[in-house]
């Protein structure tokens, strides 16, 4: 038997922002927190945050220097919170990472070790970039992975087809939210 996390990454106002294609990504992101939590599948948010200057990122990484560039991400800067519309609730747990994956300068591995989770349910923005870094940590680690193809959002919903359709499908169960709250018996 599994022990499985919904993982929420990157969904932070600031992002949504960038990104929300107006195609109903939050409702269908809070009908996946609240069927996890009414199944009691714990809830990690994860949230990027960058330090500022040259201590935060260095100018080999191209992405991320433009994202600092940009003024975003930034430690405590506005829009960096988790949108209002999924905010963690008590109990919830918020890891801040520093990094492309979930993993990455975070303390992840440590909090799913404690709670013996060996199953990700990963739901996030961009589908290029937090959730296929993640993605592709959690196979090298052996760890049982679902992806909810609607709860994961891209700037170019060719390359989110792409992932969803063609790469995710080699690691990872692939799912839509109600596929998922159905259950694996309605699959």
């Amino acid at each position: 038997m599994t022990n499985s996390a919904l993982l929420v990454m990157d969904v932070q106002r600031e992002i949504v922002d960038l990104a929300d294609d107006g195609s109903g990504y939050l409702p269908r992101v809070r009908r996946a927190i609240d069927g996890a939590r009414a199944a009691d599948i714990p809830v990690i948010y994860v949230a990027i945050a960058l330090r500022p200057g040259p201590a935060g990122v260095s100018y080999r990484n191209k992405a991320l220097t433009a994202v600092v560039r940009a003024g975003l991400h930034a430690e405590g800067g506005p829009g960096a919170e988790i949108h209002p519309d999924i905010a963690p609730q008590p109990g919830d747990t918020v890891i801040t990472k520093r990094r492309g994956s979930a993993f990455s300068g975070s303390d992840l591995e440590l909090v799913l070790r404690a709670r013996d989770i060996d199953h990700l349910v990963l739901t996030g923005i961009a589908t290029s970039g937090v959730v296929l870094h993640t993605a592709c940590h959690a196979n090298d680690h052996d760890l049982g992975l679902t992806v909810l193809s609607d709860a994961c959002l891209d700037l170019d919903p060719e390359v989110h087809d792409v992932l969803i359709g063609k790469l995710f499908p080699q690691w990872a169960e692939v799912v839509t939210v109600e596929e998922w709250l159905k259950g694996p018996e309605a699959r």
